[in-house]
């Protein structure tokens, strides 16, 4: 099995799909705000990722509106939120500008939380998951749904050392708040 073998300390990447957005008449596609699900399910994520102790040491969100209520919505849920990057760089973004993002991270983060949009998130897991537990990697090949978890175990010294099929995906989730 691939995916999860290497050097160094355990890193998790928590990969979080923004959450529900709108679409308004008029307004931008960067400065599209949630939707009222989408404001019920980004406090469902918080919580969901707060219960699975995946709490990040640092996030990395996009600047796009429903990116960034995501996150503040999700990280309302925490006692004491991480710090926050905000780059441009992760709207609309491919896998080699997300990797590129994520590769920056400090090496002292052992937990990053990168929150952006599809269809880069969706082929960022893929591309980085070398294997997965149960069925995590077709649930994502079929579907990567607004406010969609997934998490991606390796080892490495730095982010540096990420590469492509160097992790393991563990998990997977879709949490809901409930009528919005």
């Amino acid at each position: 099995m691939t995916g999860h073998a290497g050097s160094g300390p355990p890193r998790r990447l928590v990969v979080l799909r923004h959450a529900k957005s709108a679409r308004p008449e008029g307004v931008a596609d960067h400065e599209r705000p949630l939707a009222p699900r989408g404001r019920a399910d980004a406090p469902a994520a918080g919580r969901a990722l707060a219960e699975a102790g995946c709490l990040p040491d640092l996030a990395l969100c996009s600047t796009a509106v429903r990116a960034r209520r995501t996150w503040e919505l999700a990280a309302a849920q925490w006692d004491a939120p991480a710090p926050v990057r905000h780059d441009p760089r992760l709207y609309a973004a491919g896998v080699p500008e997300l990797l590129a993002v994520v590769r920056e991270a400090p090496a002292g983060a052992g937990t990053l939380l990168l929150i952006g949009h599809n269809p880069g998130l969706e082929d960022l897991v893929l591309t980085l998951a070398g294997d997965g537990l149960d069925d995590t990697l077709d649930r994502v090949r079929e579907k990567f749904p607004t406010s969609a978890v997934a998490v991606l175990s390796w080892h490495g010294a730095d982010w540096r050392d990420l590469a492509p099929g160097a992790a393991l995906l563990t998990s997977v989730t879709v949490p809901r708040g409930g009528k919005g």
